[in-house]
């Protein structure tokens, strides 16, 4: 009799056990159309992207595909996805992580007319999830290119000038996450065998970037603008990220804070032209990186340049930021960056550069294969002291 007994408790115990760690089991929900449903995969229910999400979670998760093909996130599209089953299911499911890869199918042209409804209704859509007694975490994915070139389908020109930048704005305006799906997926036609869906290859690479969303470490708590509270800020959007404009010692400064912050609290130096060709920043924005700007605009990286920026190190770091940065230049801000690094070896963790210049006796000078920069020369005589004159034609540098 007693050893029943014990039997049944361990039954029970066992049975405790496994429904605690059902119950324990973080919900995810993929909502979306066909790319998400898993349309022209030969095995949807294996290959699509929240299955293969699924499998690179493990137990502790459960992935739920709620991916309604030629679906619409507009109310009034064609097909729109709040009027489905699957939208009722993924509420109905509490999740604590929602996915949304909605827009491809409203940069059709019959859908492109409602233009104008297209961020409310993503606001709604959000909305209804924030609502639940979960409180979700919710990502917004930027479609992916289209290669087609039917302007009436889903044409990339729409998804690149219409579409995507409603959803940053929806972002900002939500306070959502954003994952750019579109610039991972930029080079990829040879994955897309009918021009707009990927394959089982393009499939796994979506379901790796949302595995990494998922189980990176993310510090929630941090915010550099809540140790700024004596500092005037003007916030507005950076690509769907909030950005503080500010003054500091006399100089125009930037911030822009990610959704979460990366364990180190790590930060990005951009050093000039800032917003051009802004894809890395992006990239690591989504990967909770601080992007900073100090502008020492035309100063070439000269001794006021470095003072500038040694004191705007200090406001960083005493705010709160990792001790070393990621110094980023291009252009003429390869030399900014490289020389601040010279100086401040011990405050750098990288140096990345792009297209830099590197020897402004090339240019602006034009002592290589390029001809001078005027106004630039003239700038960079009188803010450096360099001493390069003009003879017989062409410009020499004094020794």
């Amino acid at each position: 009799m007693m050893r029943r007994k014990i039997f049944i408790l361990i039954l029970f115990l066992y049975g405790y056990q496994v429904t605690a760690k059902t119950i324990n089991k973080i919900k995810i929900a993929c909502l979306g159309a066909s790319i998400t449903y898993g349309g022209n995969l030969s095995d949807r229910e294996e290959n699509a992207y929240p299955q293969q999400l699924q499998k690179m979670l493990g137990h502790g998760y459960e992935v739920s595909n709620y991916g309604v093909s030629s679906t619409t996130l507009l109310s009034h599209g064609d097909f729109p996805y709040r009027k489905t089953n699957a939208y009722q299911a993924a509420l109905q499911s509490q999740p604590d992580i929602v996915f949304i890869d909605l827009g491809g199918n409203d940069s059709k042209l019959i859908n492109r007319v409602y233009e104008k409804d297209f961020e409310n209704d993503y606001h709604l859509l959000i909305q209804s999830f924030m609502k639940l007694t979960t409180h979700p975490r919710i990502i917004l994915l930027l479609p992916i290119p289209s290669f087609i070139q039917d302007s009436t389908q889903i044409w990339d020109p729409a998804i690149v000038s219409i579409i995507i930048p409603h959803i940053r704005q929806v972002a900002f305006n939500n306070q959502c996450e954003v994952i750019d799906m579109h610039s991972l997926f930029v080079d990829k036609e040879s994955w897309m065998p009918d021009k707009v869906h990927p394959n089982e290859q393009g499939a796994a690479l979506t379901a790796k970037r949302l595995y990494d969303c998922v189980i990176q470490n993310k510090d929630w708590h941090f915010d550099i603008f809540n140790q700024m509270t004596s500092t005037q800020m003007k916030i507005s959007s950076f690509y769907g990220y909030n950005c503080a404009d500010f003054i500091f010692d006399s100089t125009d400064c930037k911030i822009v804070k990610p959704k979460w912050t990366a364990a180190g609290r790590p930060w990005v130096w951009r050093a000039r032209f800032w917003g051009h060709e802004p894809q890395t920043d992006i990239a690591l924005l989504e990967r909770g990186y601080y992007i900073v700007y100090c502008d020492v605009a035309e100063l070439f990286g000269n001794e006021e340049a470095i003072s500038r920026w040694n004191h705007f190190y200090s406001f960083l770091k005493e705010r709160g930021l990792a001790e070393k940065a990621i110094m980023e230049g291009m252009s003429r801000g390869a030399v900014y960056v490289f020389n601040w690094a010279a100086v401040n070896p011990d405050k750098v963790s990288g140096v990345y550069v792009d297209n830099p210049v590197l020897d402004l006796k090339s240019w602006p000078a034009g002592l290589g294969k390029v001809p001078p920069s005027k106004m630039e020369l003239e700038l960079l005589k009188r803010i450096t002291g360099l001493p390069i004159r003009q003879k017989s034609g062409s410009l020499k540098a004094v020794p």
